[in-house]
């Protein structure tokens, strides 16, 4: 495997762009921006891209914030701590600093233009751009290669999509060595790969780039005031420079179990895309094990209890640290986080309970997301009725019931011993 290779990383600077809003996630997205919504039982969706730069051994990190970026700047300050005597191994969160003008980032090349003196600063020889908003597992240390190996001046990785699906994303059409010919931006009408007329091959969105070229295109799209890389910085590289498609599909990463898919990505980008890729990390042969100690997924230092099960029927489900389970609930095939609890006769199917929530005795829920700091009332109906829950809460176009932050602080250790408490540190 590629992993062998000694693959020089320490002349690398990465900006992951964490800035996203996330209105289709809405009502996750009220309070905090799409890479901070959490993930499985205790990550967020930022934590999957900052391990994998990690894990490839690239950490000189900028994390490039902008909308309600709080929860998420909390987050890296309590989680993402390298190692403070290193002087180049560094998580650190960059809000727009207004360089170039009195504006917020207009797209994602004036995100790095306004940050471009940290691109001066360290002299890299490559620069990686990447998102923030997916989940999925790689080594980027084999594009690296890749690039290199081809002598490209931009790397984009690429997958296959369905072509229905194809109108979200940069469409590329690229040669046999992966040389691209053609690049559009979200087109209309994408264009199919010629060997599955089904499907289209799709920018990821991460970019690697030869230091040189990067500053001088930047600088182009600052005098031309344009401020995207898939719609302007791209499409002009194009007709002047060598631009590879890097396929995410030949990527490997060890530790990989037999019964799970070898090269795993999902867009969590819409409430129903987010709950079906929870419901992957479910099962005795997920489709994605996230118990994987040769590519860990790295998160926040919690110094919680482990869970507490008292009783009940619990199926297929991740229980997250300082969770309560209490006699007679029955929970199948959901997710709780940090710090639920669950009373007696609660019957949870198919649900993702979100830190800090109190589910009250007698309570149904089914399909449904409860975000942080609720307490659903005792003998509580929800994901049954869509036409009653649509009154109240957000229910998606494929039927799931979200039911928004509340405002109660409700832990563990408050409920169960009716004292005050406290919240451990995430």
């Amino acid at each position: 495997m590629q992993t062998d290779r000694i693959i020089q990383t320490d002349r690398i600077i990465a900006f992951v762009m964490a800035g996203g809003q996330g209105s289709r996630l809405q009502p996750l997205t009220t309070m905090r921006s799409k890479p901070s919504v959490p993930f499985g039982s205790r990550y967020r969706i930022v934590d999957f891209v900052l391990s994998n730069l990690v894990n490839s051994q690239i950490q000189t990190i900028y994390l490039l914030v902008q909308y309600k970026s709080q929860s998420l700047i909390e987050h890296v300050r309590k989680a993402w701590t390298i190692s403070p005597l290193l002087q180049n191994q560094f998580v650190t969160v960059v809000p727009p600093q207004m360089m170039t003008g009195a504006h917020w980032f207009q797209g994602t090349a004036d995100a790095v233009n306004q940050n471009i003196n940290l691109i001066e600063e360290h002299h890299p020889d490559l620069v990686v751009v990447f998102g923030a908003d997916h989940i999925y597992r790689m080594d980027i240390r084999q594009m690296v290669q890749f690039h290199r190996d081809r002598e490209a001046d931009v790397t984009i990785a690429a997958l296959p999509v369905p072509l229905k699906d194809a109108s979200s994303f940069g469409v590329i059409a690229a040669d046999e060595d992966g040389r691209i010919q053609a690049f559009e931006e979200k087109p209309a009408h994408p264009t199919p790969l010629a060997a599955d007329p089904t499907q289209a091959f799709a920018s990821m969105g991460n970019y690697i780039f030869n230091t040189e070229v990067l500053l001088r295109a930047l600088h182009e799209t600052q005098e031309a005031g344009e401020h995207d890389f898939g719609q302007h910085v791209l499409p002009r590289l194009l007709r002047t420079h060598r631009l590879y498609a890097y396929d995410f599909a030949t990527n490997r990463i060890p530790g990989i179990q037999p019964y799970e898919t070898q090269v795993y990505w999902r867009d969590v980008g819409s409430i129903d895309a987010y709950y079906e890729a929870h419901k992957d990390v479910l099962g005795a042969d997920p489709i994605v094990d996230l118990f994987n100690p040769e590519w860990p997924i790295y998160s926040s230092g919690y110094q919680g209890p482990v869970a507490k099960l008292l009783g009940g029927d619990i199926r297929n489900s991740l229980l997250g640290a300082a969770s309560v389970i209490h006699e007679g609930a029955r929970v199948h095939n959901s997710i709780i986080r940090r710090e639920v609890v669950i009373e007696e006769d609660v019957e949870l199917d198919d649900c993702i309970i979100m830190d800090y929530v109190r589910i009250c005795r007698g309570a149904r829920l089914r399909k449904v997301i409860v975000d942080r700091h609720n307490i659903i009332e005792a003998d509580a109906r929800i994901g049954f009725d869509s036409e009653q829950d649509s009154a109240r809460y957000h229910v998606s176009a494929g039927g799931v019931t979200v039911v928004p932050m509340g405002q109660v602080s409700c832990f563990a250790r408050d409920i169960n011993r009716g004292g005050k408490g406290r919240r451990y540190s995430e």
